[in-house]
């Protein structure tokens, strides 16, 4: 309901003065003149912060109309906070602004969007004020939101907070990201510093060092302390995520007819390369128990590997979320939140519809990463059994918790029943699994097998290798992962794929058994003798056989 409207009106005024110098005002004799004098418009404000009147006045209208027109925005933009208090002074304060100022009226629909959104009204709101804006009222998950807030505390405010929304430009933020880059070249070099000078902490032979190596390891262990520490760069993924954070807040501002230009779509950055999977091959496991490198970011066990692993995870308690996680890429989170309400061993499915994920290192239960994440995973029967076997195993845990919890209950001492939270994967008193413990538990488990590393997401990976091994293609890894796109999943396991092609095929070939040497083979080197035909073997049965050779 608009608010009662202020007295307010149009006046007429000269500058005309008496005999004492004083201004006339309505006393002057010549305003009844429609020529002379200027008309004034005044409107009351509402009153500011201490109670006190206040006034909007303007002078220099050339005709009644202009002044009406001016008097009607002016009344329309006091009608539009309503009762609210709070908005009334607010309005009230930019009018009495704008009044101190001479500047023009700004027009009703555009202060109506920015009391909408809660900021300034006088235009000077800064990328900083609208980022916090907009992150007070984002509704996305709280581990996004984490990311959000990383990308405008460390990167967007420290370089474009102070910069007015609408006069954000796109050199404003190439400015921002080459910063950035110029910030990790010193990063590199102060990296490849410390590295050395570790390397000059180190002591040149086992045992206690003597008197003159001790002081100089002394000496290069200060250097090392007044040494910053190791940082990571910026590198071309994460700068694409700070770009998305502020084109997403930009986005926000133009939908509010804030602004009408999104600086941060048309810089121009580095791809990111998406991680490739590559498969742990006798080669690649060769180099890497030499030197201790992983060939890249994502590597792949092969199907002999995995069985190695979940051979030694069988007896584990965790043994069901790896297998169900190895054989249909389940994410972490996505394994330690699936509860038995979703789990169907007679249709062989599970429904993957909430994941627990950790929020510094809180975990805390939400809906799966995107909408694409939410749906029916189809499993195998073996799957089935292990999930089952698994369910009478946390039955059983179940009444030893309960039974010891009752002992120690009855000897005075504090103990809860076990916890009925639901789901596959549960800590030994029933309440949530950490994630973490299920990647700890892995990374055990592997070393213990001497397995080559790989991240307990890798398992995920894996199972794209195992689509491709049991004959698959790129849009079965697709439907099995729940990729939004077959771009994505393209993008990632394309290369995997051609490598499992090159191991299929020498497969295939050697499947073929052979007698004789194929043309690919050397021929079996014949021992040739020094003089004529050996003791063992008649002269004529000896040029016999070089006859046949010939005639063949």
């Amino acid at each position: 309901m608009p608010s009662a409207r202020r007295a307010g009106g149009i006046t007429k005024r000269c500058e005309c003065r008496g005999a004492d110098g004083k201004l006339l005002g309505k006393k002057c004799p010549q305003l009844s003149k429609k020529a002379h004098g200027t008309l004034a418009l005044r409107q009351e404000l509402p009153p500011d912060s201490d109670g006190k009147r206040r006034t909007f006045r303007r002078t220099g209208y050339g005709t009644t109309k202009d002044a009406s027109a001016d008097l009607s925005r002016l009344q329309a933009i006091l009608d539009l906070p309503g009762d609210d208090a709070d908005e009334q002074r607010r309005v009230g304060d930019f009018l009495a602004d704008i009044a101190s100022r001479r500047a023009e009226l700004p027009d009703v629909a555009v202060v109506s969007r920015k009391l909408g959104v809660g900021i300034a009204l006088d235009g000077k709101t800064t990328v900083g004020d609208w980022l916090d804006q907009v992150m007070a009222t984002k509704k996305t998950r709280t581990t996004t939101n984490h990311g959000y807030n990383s990308h405008i505390r460390v990167h967007l405010k420290p370089a474009l907070a102070h910069v007015r929304l609408d006069r954000l430009t796109v050199g404003h933020v190439e400015d921002m990201f080459n910063a950035i880059d110029d910030r990790n070249d010193v990063i590199a070099a102060e990296n490849a510093a410390r590295r050395e000078q570790v390397a000059r902490c180190k002591r040149g032979k086992p045992g206690a060092p003597k008197a003159a190596e001790r002081a100089q390891l002394a000496a290069e262990r200060a250097k090392l302390a007044e040494m910053p520490p190791f940082r990571r760069i910026t590198g071309p993924a994460t700068k694409q995520a700070i770009r998305r954070t502020l084109r997403m807040a930009l986005n926000k501002a133009i939908g509010k007819q804030l602004i009408t230009f999104n600086a941060a779509a048309h810089v121009e950055l580095d791809p990111a390369a998406r991680p490739k999977g590559l498969l742990w091959t006798d080669e690649r496991v060769a180099r890497w128990r030499e030197t201790g490198e992983k060939p890249g970011p994502v590597m792949v066990w092969t199907p002999a590997q995995l069985g190695a692993f979940l051979d030694e995870a069988e007896g584990h308690r965790l043994y069901a979320g790896y297998h169900l996680i190895s054989h249909h890429g389940l994410r972490r989170g996505e394994g330690v939140g699936q509860e038995w309400a979703d789990f169907s061993p007679e249709r062989k499915e599970i429904r993957v519809a909430k994941e627990i994920v950790v929020d510094g290192w809180t975990p805390i239960e939400t809906a799966p990463k995107t909408d694409g994440s939410v749906g029916i995973v189809k499993v195998d029967t073996g799957t089935v059994a292990v999930l089952q076997a698994h369910r009478e195993l946390q039955r059983a845990e179940r009444d030893a918790w309960n039974a010891r919890a009752a002992e120690l209950r009855a000897e005075g001492e504090d103990a809860h029943d076990w916890i009925d939270t639901g789901k596959i994967l549960a800590a030994e008193d029933g309440s949530w699994l950490h994630p973490d413990v299920l990647s700890r538990e892995f990374v055990k488990i592997y070393e213990a097998a001497d397995l080559p590393p790989i991240n307990l997401r890798d398992l995920r990976h894996g199972a794209a290798a195992l689509v491709k091994a049991g004959g698959g293609d790129l849009h079965d890894a697709k439907v099995k992962l729940r990729h939004s796109t077959i771009t994505l999943t393209s993008d990632t396991y394309m290369e995997l794929f051609q490598e499992y092609e090159d191991e299929l095929t020498e497969k295939a070939a050697a499947v073929v058994p052979r007698t004789r040497r194929t043309r690919d083979e050397a021929p079996t080197p014949v021992a040739v003798p020094e003089q004529g035909p050996s003791a063992s073997q008649p002269a004529d049965a000896a040029m016999d056989d070089s006859h046949r050779t010939e005639q063949h």
